[in-house]
């Protein structure tokens, strides 16, 4: 087998006392894995704090409507009852008798409102307790407390839930207060 030999040059002299050999391949640091995992948390919280500030500046619309005590002039205004019978009503029945709902429908149309105008549903609910009666803008107040008062209902509220239901009338929600004990 024939032996080459090469030409000498300078990187075939290495000096005896050099500190820097194989410096490239140098071990790795015992608690690296520590540093990766303390970025990794750091990149996390940084992340997470800054997209909770983010929803927090994009969710604040400022519009925490406190309620404010009504003075007497509005309380006697609140109090007045109109029985106005061009409003369409709406008889939720809420208890688990049928008999209820149909004694208040009679009740509504022998307070004036035609039969055409009244309509009888079930609610989702069987176990309403008290009676309510309901209206969706505050212009229905005074037909809402007109038709409470007809009725005997001592509840009146505004809730515009039933709004599409009713078709923008008033809402009887037949409670359990209206069962017949017997």
């Amino acid at each position: 087998m024939p032996q080459h030999t090469f030409p000498r040059d300078r990187f075939d002299e290495i000096p005896n006392d050099s500190a820097r050999v194989g410096a490239h391949r140098a071990p790795r640091p015992r608690l690296r894995w520590l540093v990766v995992l303390l970025w990794w948390l750091l990149s996390v919280a940084v992340l997470t704090g800054a997209g909770i500030l983010a929803f927090l500046a994009l969710s604040n619309t400022n519009a925490l409507d406190l309620p404010t005590p009504a003075s007497s002039s509005q309380q006697s205004v609140e109090e007045e009852a109109v029985v106005d019978t061009d409003y369409v009503v709406l008889v939720l029945n809420g208890t688990p008798d049928g008999a209820a709902a149909e004694a208040v429908s009679e009740a509504v149309t022998g307070a004036g409102w035609p039969e055409e105008s009244v309509a009888v549903l079930d609610a989702d609910r069987a176990d309403v307790e008290e009676s309510t009666v309901v209206y969706i803008d505050e212009g229905d107040a005074a037909a809402a407390r007109g038709l409470a008062a007809e009725l005997g209902i001592e509840r009146v509220e505004q809730n515009a839930e039933f709004a599409e239901v009713s078709g923008g009338g008033l809402t009887v929600v037949v409670g359990l207060d209206r069962v017949d004990a017997s």
